[in-house]
């Protein structure tokens, strides 16, 4: 008897879920895996194959898209609303004077201590465009395109310290290991282009943002969602390029011997990370002839740099729009720009309000202005969503660490502002306002789920269908929150 309660043991320890499904041929493991493939959305949309052999094919959407393809312009270090978008009359009459106690009972600040006073913007504002959007005169460039662009005056986040706000911004979740948004794209929707990236990023400024490659991370989808970095200087993509001896065709047949290897693998153990790798193995490969030649923007025309700002070969925020034009151009899915620097507390000149501030802006405004301009002229803005936005906004009081007579303003989650132009968003539509300090949202208030929610409608996808079972429960971009703003599509 003890022995048949061994063997009984035995048998179940090796009868393993996976054996099971693999081993039941096309009974009922066969037809409940893809049951549990189907809901999880890993399998394929109706109309296609259950096996996708190519993670990026193109998939259908949920409903039909207003656009193909995001811009991702992300100003790290956030951007001061009051300075750029948020004029506030109210705040320039009672510059210096102490803020009323009711607005900051209770209140956290990164770094103020005691009672702040309050700022008005050193900065003049013009209406701008026959829509009247009122734009800082550091934002010349903006100001020219104000008919194209919606300004967001009310947008709001959990979070007030970078690094989790720029990954709350990004994954929906201020924690690393959640997806980002080009991977739940990615994921849903594949990629037009068959060699390169379907989510790409590129990244100027003082340095990577404080959320790291978390901010571009695939998390728990399968790593061939991920954003991949490209480079302006050096090689482009890192180990992409053949060592020296290597030819061409000498490494198309070790991938092929390789790409051979894993696929008895995987039809041994349905690991779907095999399959993940067998695809990453054949986009480097692909991305040896189209790399070079997209990085290129020396082919462009001289009116072209001049729009721009762009000077091939060095590293900036000007080549890097001007590739993501190229980029999308491409079909690639999602390209997502950091730019480092936006973080004016006052601390000296190089990040104060009066300094600091304008030349980022001149960094900046003009490339961007240039990316509507290129993209609206070449029949690709209709198509093609382009937000400009940081992790959160800037205090309506002055900081003033440590007694510093530089002007800056410290981390503020309650109000901020941003722009988006292109892919089915109303053009001039201002949207949402703040209290008459900038302090707290007014009307119309849009967190952070909601912007996410309402980008993937843009693209066709409901973002409480866009799902993926992991650890027992499905995940989503906007976790268990999120309102599509309809009011912002044109």
């Amino acid at each position: 008897m003890h022995d048949n309660d061994s063997i009984k043991q035995v048998l179940l320890r090796d009868l393993t879920r996976r054996k099971l499904l693999k081993n039941a041929g096309y009974g009922i493991g066969s037809l409940a895996l893809g049951a549990m493939l189907s809901e999880s959305g890993l399998g394929a949309f109706q109309g296609q194959k259950t096996h996708r052999t190519d993670p990026f094919a193109p998939k259908i959407p949920h409903f039909a898209p207003k656009a193909k393809r995001v811009i991702y312009l992300f100003m790290a270090g956030a951007p001061s609303q009051i300075d750029l978008f948020d004029r506030k009359p109210l705040l320039q009459k009672h510059n210096g004077e102490p803020i009323p106690a009711e607005f900051t009972k209770g209140e956290r600040f990164a770094f103020i201590k005691g009672t702040p006073r309050l700022l008005g913007s050193p900065h003049e504002f013009t209406k701008s465009g026959k829509c009247g959007h009122e734009i800082s005169n550091i934002l010349p460039g903006l100001q020219s395109i104000a008919d194209e662009v919606a300004i967001i005056r009310s947008m709001h986040t959990d979070q007030f310290n970078h690094a989790p706000a720029q990954l709350f911004m990004n994954t929906g979740s201020q924690l690393p290991g959640r997806p980002a948004m080009g991977s739940w794209l990615t994921y849903g929707l594949g990629s037009e282009c068959e060699d390169l990236p379907g989510f790409v990023v590129l990244i100027s400024g003082q340095n990577n943002p404080d959320g790291g490659k978390s901010c571009w991370s695939s998390g728990f989808l399968p790593s061939t969602y991920q954003g991949v970095e490209f480079r302006s200087k050096g090689d482009p993509v890192l180990y992409v390029s053949d060592p020296k001896g290597i030819r061409p065709a000498t490494r198309r047949e070790e991938l092929d011997a390789l790409n051979d290897l894993n696929k008895m693998r995987e039809n041994e153990v349905g690991d779907p990370e095999i399959e993940t790798r067998i695809a990453a193995y054949e986009m480097a490969y692909k991305m040896q002839t189209s790399v070079p030649d997209l990085m290129d923007i020396s082919k462009e025309p001289k009116e072209v740099h001049e729009m721009y700002g762009t000077q091939p070969g060095q590293s900036s925020f000007a080549n890097n729009c001007l590739l993501a034009r190229r980029l999308v151009e491409r079909g690639v899915r999602f390209v997502q720009l950091y730019h480092r620097g936006w973080d004016h507390h006052g601390e000296a000149e190089f990040d104060d309000l009066t300094h600091g501030l304008p030349k980022l802006c001149r960094e900046t405004d003009k490339a961007a202005t240039a990316l509507i301009t290129d993209l609206k002229r070449r029949g690709l803005l209709d198509e093609t969503l382009v937000v400009w936005t940081g992790e959160f906004g800037r205090t309506p009081m002055n900081e003033a660490r440590d007694g510093s007579k530089f002007l800056g303003r410290d981390h503020h989650p309650h109000a901020y502002s941003l722009w988006m132009a292109g892919g089915g968003i109303k053009p001039g539509l201002a949207y949402g306002t703040t209290d008459e300090l900038g302090y707290n949202v007014a009307t119309d208030g849009v967190h952070v789920h909601d912007l996410n929610a309402s980008i993937l409608h843009l693209m066709g996808m409901d973002h409480t269908r866009l799902t993926y079972k992991f650890q027992g429960r499905n995940f989503r971009l906007t976790d268990v929150h999120g309102e599509v703003v309809h009011k912002l599509f044109a």
